[in-house]
């Protein structure tokens, strides 16, 4: 039984792969990567999102100044049109796993009962 399930995640992963939505993700991140000045701001920005990730997990406070100097890079990167299109593609992808998570856990969900 387990083989057949772990041959079912391969077969989803090589669809997730061919699929429109990853195609398109997979083309704006190397549109973005082969530019130098979208490279520098899209890793800046993830650099500053990964900061503040873990300075939430570890229950440290972000302050105000992270706050707003965060909010400046995310209007700047918004307004470069690789980037912004990443962004969408990123958002879209995230829609598909969502989906693909939903199906996923329907029978741990039907088991259980759907959380309250």
């Amino acid at each position: 039984m387990a083989n057949n399930l772990q041959d079912a995640a391969i077969a989803l992963e090589k669809a997730i792969r061919e699929s429109n939505e990853y195609q398109s993700l997979k083309d704006s991140y190397d549109k973005v990567n082969a530019d130098p000045s979208a490279k520098s701001m899209f890793d800046n920005f993830r650099n500053i999102q990964i900061q503040l990730q873990q300075k939430q997990m570890s229950g440290q406070e972000i302050t105000q100044e992270e706050v707003d100097q965060a909010q400046k890079t995310v209007a700047l990167v918004q307004q470069h049109e690789l980037i912004s299109k990443l962004m969408a593609d990123e958002q879209k992808m995230s829609e598909v796993i969502t989906d693909l998570n939903k199906t996923i856990m329907k029978p741990l969900e039907d088991l259980y009962g759907a959380a309250e």
